[in-house]
């Protein structure tokens, strides 16, 4: 879901040579499912070879991550544990939705609607256990480091910035800055531009940086606090109260100091408050060191071009941006892959 704080919060966009030299966590969940709900053919369909195989995520895990190190960036994924009891409503919701989704879709495309397929499609993205462990392989070919959380992923990224393990943190969503992370980057692995649903019109998507302790400074709160907004807005964990939204549950924290007291005044309860609460503050984590390898070319070939019928000329320009950073490869389009 993610918690809608961006109006809170104070952001600046970045070119993304500047993070050169710099360790990225990345919220490896993340990426996956962006990866999956954004490489997708005009009628929604997943990219997938020549046996029906899946390979949207394989697509953007080698292409996209290869902008990254080209500009000398160092990531490292980090994939989500055991989820908290407390999750899992919220992921039966989801998988609702998707059912929802499948059915509209279907109808979409025996209308001949590619714009609502498109849409529906890209709402029933599921990410199965073949698709995470090709992930993994091809990050250990690739010689980038991964992470198996205990729980949630955004919280072990938190963890790797907190112990000085990563220089920062990436994600689409907010909820890594409520686990403690302070340098926090959003749109890393976007193409540059994305479509407007429904409309022939394309925006500019560009890497933010999100300056947390600015932010927490000029909204003159705490983490603590801003922790105590999300819950009152709703977070992955608990649905939250009716009309409150990220300027309202603000206004009140601001005023009463925490969640308790703004409850009180609105006449409102969260049964186990406390035990949202503590998901955030005190979430379950493993120590871990990233280390990077050299990426192994062969084995890259052999796993992409033999394996899963990719463009061979593009595999290998690509390899050559992985082994050496510093080559330029041309721009492909989504018919290269």
């Amino acid at each position: 879901m993610g918690i809608k704080l961006g109006p809170l919060l104070e952001t600046r966009p970045i070119k993304i040579e500047e993070l050169s030299n710099q360790k990225v966590a990345i919220d490896g969940y993340n990426i996956l499912y962006q990866f999956l709900s954004s490489i997708r053919q005009a009628d929604g369909n997943l990219l997938t070879d020549t046996e029906g195989r899946v390979t949207s995520h394989l697509s953007g895990l080698f292409f996209r991550l290869s902008n990254l190190v080209e500009n000398g960036i160092k990531p490292c994924i980090v994939f989500d544990g055991k989820p908290p009891k407390l999750k899992k409503k919220l992921l039966e919701e989801r998988r609702l939705r998707k059912i929802k989704a499948e059915i509209e879709w279907e109808a979409a495309i025996s209308a001949g609607d590619t714009e609502t397929a498109r849409t529906k499609a890209q709402q029933t993205t599921r990410l199965d256990r073949e698709m995470l462990v090709d992930s993994k392989k091809l990050l250990d070919l690739l010689g980038i480091p991964w992470f198996d959380a205990p729980s949630e992923g955004e919280a072990q990224v938190a963890y790797l910035l907190e112990t000085s393990k990563v220089d920062y943190g990436a994600s689409q969503d907010f909820d890594t800055i409520l686990f403690g992370a302070k340098n926090f980057v959003r749109n890393l692995t976007l193409s540059n531009r994305r479509k407007l649903p429904k409309q022939n019109k394309w925006v500019a998507v560009t890497p933010e940086i999100i300056d947390v302790d600015l932010s927490l400074e000029n909204l003159e709160i705490t983490r603590e606090q801003l922790v105590d907004v999300s819950i009152l807005m709703g977070t992955d964990f608990n649905p939250g109260i009716d009309g409150i939204g990220p300027k309202k549950g603000l206004k009140l924290v601001r005023e009463y100091g925490n969640a308790e007291k703004s409850l009180e005044k609105i006449g409102k309860k969260i049964g186990n408050l406390d035990e949202i609460r503590d998901l955030f503050l005190n979430p379950s984590v493993d120590d871990f060191d990233p280390v990077w390898n050299v990426p192994d070319g062969s084995g890259l070939e052999n796993f992409l071009c033999s394996d899963y019928r990719f463009n061979r000329d593009r595999v290998m320009k690509t390899i050559e941006i992985y082994t050496n950073p510093k080559s330029k490869a041309r721009q492909y389009t989504l018919g290269d892959f």
